[in-house]
C-alpha cells in the first residue's frame, strides 16, 4: 500500500463505519414514520369527498340605457332596435362557484364545505366520486367560521361518510393528506405536513388555523384535511398567494373549533354562542408590569356591555380574565372561541386579575346572536375594536363618539370628546395605561370632539418640536391628565 492510495482507503473505511452505525432513535422514529404511500388511506377516503358548484341567478339592471334617439331614415336605428330585441330575449348567465366537501353522515345526507362556497346561492349541486350529481339543500352557514351544512337525499345514493378526529393534538411536523376539487378539475389528493398551527390570519373572530405545505389551489375550499388515520382534522378554507396559485401556504378550519359549529347547525339551523358581554385587548408586557401581574397573559377587559353578563357578575373594565371553566386563557384571541363553545344558559366561573390579586366570580352565559338582534353588539364583532383614525406618534387609533359607543362603553350624554378605539401594543399609550373605550376631552388643553382635529393638535406638537402632549381623558366618569411622549423618526 502506498501513501497516495492512503487517504482513499481512510474515506473509504470512515463512510463504512458511519453507514454501520446504528440509527439514532429520533432518525429510527422518523424513518418508521413516514408513509411509503398514502394510497390505502385515500382509497377509502375518495367516495365521502364531494365536488360542489353553485350557482346564483343575476338580475337584469333596472337602469339599462334605453334605445338613442336618431333621425328617421338613420342606418344606427335599424342597428340599435335589432341589438335591443336581441337583449330582451337573451338569457342573463348566472354567477357560479366551485368548491369542495365531504360526507359526515351517511344516512342523514350532511356534508360539509365553507359558506363562501355556498354564500346567495339559488341552486348547490354537489357531484360525488362516481360523477352522480344531486342537487342539495343549505341546512345553515356561519360566517364568522366560514363553515356551511348542506344535504342531499339519500334516497336517490348511498353514500360513504368520513368521521372527525381531534385536531388539538396536532403537532407541527405532522402528516396530513388534502382531498379537493382544485380548478374544478375533480378529487385531486395532495400532501403535506402540518407548518404551524393557531395562525391568525384576520379571516374573522375565531381564526385558530392550521398551516399546511400540501398543494391547496382554488376550488380545494371547504374539502377535508386528513390525518393518517383518515381522520378529518381541518377543512381547508384559504390559501396565501401573490399569484392566485398554491405556493405552500394554506390553512384549514381545525376539527375542534369546526365540530361544535356544525352540530349546532344541524340542531338548530343556525350557531348559538355564548356571549359574555365584553370588550377585549391584549394584554402587553407593560400593561401587565403596570398592574403587577407577572407575565402578559389573559384578556384585558377594555368596555363592558351594561346589564350584560359579565356586568351582572360584577367584572369590570381594567379586569383581566385569565381562566374560564378552568381553561386557561393565555393569548386575548383564546377567550371569544371558549367563550363561543360555552353553553348558554350556563354558570361559567371566571378567573380574573384585579388590584394585583386573582378573583373569581359566576357568569351566566348569554347567546351571542339574541344580543346582536338586539343591537348590544355590532356586526357579531364583539370581541374585536372598531376601526378609526390611526395617530402613530403616539398609537393610538381614535373615532367620533356615536350613539352606539355611547352604550357599549357606557360614555354619559354630559361626556364629550374623542373615543380611544385601539392601543398599539408596546406604545406609548399603551405603556400608560390607556384602554378602548376611554375618552380624550382635550389635548394640551384644546377641546377635541373630533379625530382629525385631535391627530392636528398631535401632529403640530410634534412639529413645534414638544416632546410630549398632554390628555385629559375620561374614563367612566373619572377623569385625569396623562402625558404622552410623542414618537420621533430620530
Amino acid at each position: 500500500m502506498t501513501l497516495q492510495n492512503a487517504p482513499k482507503l481512510v474515506f473509504t473505511l470512515a463512510l463504512f463505519v458511519c453507514l454501520a452505525m446504528p440509527l439514532s432513535t429520533a432518525q429510527a422514529k422518523t424513518f418508521e414514520n413516514a408513509p411509503s404511500s398514502f394510497a390505502d388511506i385515500v382509497e377509502d377516503l375518495l367516495p365521502a369527498v364531494v365536488n360542489i358548484s353553485s350557482t346564483q341567478k343575476l338580475e337584469e339592471p333596472e337602469d339599462f340605457p334605453e334605445l338613442p334617439q336618431f333621425p328617421d331614415g338613420s342606418p344606427f336605428q335599424d342597428f340599435f332596435e335589432d341589438f335591443m330585441e336581441r337583449r330582451n330575449g337573451m338569457p342573463l348567465a348566472p354567477q357560479a362557484s366551485l368548491g369542495s366537501g365531504f360526507v359526515i353522515d351517511a344516512e342523514q345526507g350532511y356534508i360539509i364545505t365553507n359558506n363562501h362556497v355556498v354564500r346567495d346561492a339559488d341552486e348547490v349541486r354537489v357531484t360525488f366520486h362516481d360523477d352522480e350529481t344531486l342537487t342539495a339543500e343549505v341546512i345553515g352557514t356561519d360566517d364568522k367560521t366560514d363553515l356551511a351544512v348542506i344535504k342531499v337525499d339519500t334516497k336517490e345514493k348511498k353514500l360513504t361518510a368520513v368521521n372527525f378526529g381531534n385536531s388539538d393534538i396536532l403537532r407541527v411536523g405532522d402528516w396530513i393528506v388534502a382531498i379537493g376539487n382544485p380548478f374544478g378539475l375533480g378529487g385531486t389528493v395532495t400532501a403535506g405536513i402540518v407548518s404551524a398551527r393557531q395562525r391568525d390570519i384576520n379571516a374573522g373572530p375565531y381564526d385558530d388555523f392550521i398551516q399546511t405545505d400540501a398543494s391547496i389551489n382554488r376550488g380545494n375550499s371547504g374539502g377535508p384535511m386528513f390525518d393518517l388515520k383518515g381522520e378529518v382534522i381541518g377543512i381547508n378554507t384559504a390559501i396565501f398567494s401573490p399569484s392566485g396559485g398554491s405556493v405552500g401556504i394554506g390553512f384549514a378550519i381545525p376539527s375542534a373549533l369546526a365540530q361544535p359549529v356544525i352540530d349546532q347547525i344541524i340542531k338548530f339551523g343556525r350557531t348559538r354562542r355564548g356571549w359574555l358581554g365584553v370588550r377585549i385587548q391584549q394584554v402587553t408586557e407593560e400593561i401587565a408590569e403596570s398592574l403587577s401581574l407577572a407575565k402578559a397573559t389573559g384578556a384585558l377587559v377594555a368596555t363592558v356591555t351594561p346589564d350584560g353578563p359579565a356586568d351582572k357578575a360584577g367584572l369590570k373594565a381594567g379586569d383581566i380574565i385569565l381562566e374560564i371553566n378552568g381553561k386557561k386563557v393565555t393569548e386575548m384571541r383564546e377567550l371569544p372561541r371558549l367563550v363561543a363553545e360555552s353553553s348558554i344558559d350556563s354558570d361559567a366561573e371566571i378567573t380574573y386579575w384585579r388590584d394585583s390579586q386573582k378573583g373569581t366570580t359566576k357568569v351566566k352565559i348569554g347567546e351571542l346572536e339574541k344580543a346582536e338582534e338586539e343591537g348590544l353588539v355590532s356586526s357579531g364583532e364583539d370581541e374585536k375594536p372598531a376601526e378609526g383614525l390611526e395617530v402613530d406618534s403616539v398609537g393610538l387609533s381614535l373615532n367620533k363618539i356615536t350613539d352606539m359607543m355611547r352604550r357599549d362603553y357606557a360614555i354619559p350624554n354630559t361626556v364629550d370628546g374623542v373615543v380611544i378605539s385601539t392601543v398599539e401594543p408596546k406604545s406609548e399609550a399603551a405603556k400608560k395605561g390607556l384602554f378602548e373605550g376611554d375618552v380624550i376631552v382635550e389635548i394640551n388643553q384644546q377641546a377635541v370632539n373630533d379625530p382629525e382635529k385631535a391627530k392636528s393638535i398631535i401632529e403640530k406638537a410634534g412639529e413645534n418640536g414638544r416632546p410630549s402632549v398632554l390628555l385629559l381623558v375620561n374614563r367612566e366618569g373619572e377623569v385625569r391628565f396623562l402625558a404622552l411622549k410623542l414618537k420621533t423618526d430620530k
